[in-house]
């Protein structure tokens, strides 16, 4: 039966250091909550049925935006709508701001936290509704057959599994060289935001770097592109409360009319968000036009392997790379 939950014991941990025990008393029957927009899909479909359930929201540590100097920090339990209202962040990188701002529907903002939007689990149909797939520990890819319907899927660095991160701020902390801090046991470790998503061909059964008894604390900005050129854009079915079917962020330094540095990621093409390298090579120090962006257009899909139903997402690329580029003149 869907749409009814199963029972669970639920803490509301005082401090990091309460929910770090928790974590390790309960081991792989925990699940950490927040805002809760993507557990309670699970908890509701009865895929996932964790029996001690951990809502970290009351962590005050964890909230708010801070201006620390060389970088802006993020509590990784600020609300999307926090994200979209600060005024630091408005500043400094407004392509944050306007992704945010783009997740589902208001209401869903004002709960979901930025940590759990880069957190949260693909979205494949087939893996979501229960089907024995890869991802879920069995022996074969059900959106990568030849009825499939897979127009939401993977063009690249499909290995068994063919689904896409879901998240529209991930693509945007990639391109910012943003940093995650990772607290387990008491002790914090720091990967790059790049590192922070991984693929099939590591662990298919994760999207993150984080296991359990991992949490997420705080996401950092370096000042690096603070003031840059910087553009966003999502393309979805519907407006409001979808998913992207690509998007793309970029940050470009431009001076004397040529680009001398650049980065620009996208997402909803396969399972992290990607890097395109081969446009941020063509572009860097070169002169912003027409030419640069028929060359985008190009390059920015190389390479791309499409499924039954997303060879839309070939062009798609190509047109949004080459918008991005149009955005520097």
């Amino acid at each position: 039966m869907t749409d009814v939950m199963h029972s669970f014991d639920l803490f509301a941990p005082a401090s990091i250091e309460e929910a770090a025990k928790l974590l390790d008393k309960h081991g792989k029957e925990a699940w950490i909550i927040a805002g809760g927009k993507d557990s309670f899909d699970w908890f509701k479909d009865r895929h996932k049925r964790p029996s001690a359930v951990i809502d970290i929201t009351g962590l005050k540590k964890l909230h708010g935006v801070s201006d620390k100097g060389d970088y802006i920090a993020i509590g990784a339990l600020s609300t999307l709508s926090e994200i979209e209202e600060s005024s630091v962040l408005k500043k400094n990188f407004p392509l944050l701001v306007e992704a945010a701002g783009r997740v589902a529907s208001p209401q869903i903002r004002n709960a979901g936290t930025l940590g759990g939007n880069v957190a949260q689990d693909t979205r494949c149909t087939y893996y979501r509704d229960g089907f024995p797939c890869y991802r879920a520990g069995g022996n074969t890819c059900y959106a990568n057959t030849p009825t499939a319907m897979n127009r939401e899927h993977a063009l690249f660095d499909a290995v068994r599994c063919v689904a896409v991160t879901p998240s529209d701020t991930g693509p945007v902390l990639v391109a910012l060289e943003a940093e995650m801090v990772i607290s387990r046991n008491g002790k914090t470790r720091t990967v790059s935001a790049e590192k922070f998503f991984i693929g099939p061909a590591i662990d298919i059964t994760r999207m993150t770097v984080l296991e359990k008894g991992d949490i997420l604390t705080e996401i950092r900005l370096p000042k690096k592109w603070a003031g840059a050129k910087q553009y966003f854009e999502k393309v979805a079915d519907r407006e409001a409360w979808d998913f992207a079917l690509v998007n793309i962020a970029m940050v470009a330094k431009v001076s004397g009319g040529k680009v001398s540095d650049v980065r620009m990621a996208c997402g909803g093409v396969q399972c992290t968000p990607r890097r395109l390298t081969n446009v941020e090579s063509l572009m860097k120090g070169e002169k912003v036009g027409s030419e640069m962006e028929t060359l985008a257009k190009r390059v920015a899909a190389r390479g791309a392997k499409a499924l039954n139903y997303n060879h839309f997402k070939i062009p798609l690329m190509g047109s949004l790379a080459a918008r991005a580029v149009r955005s520097l003149a």
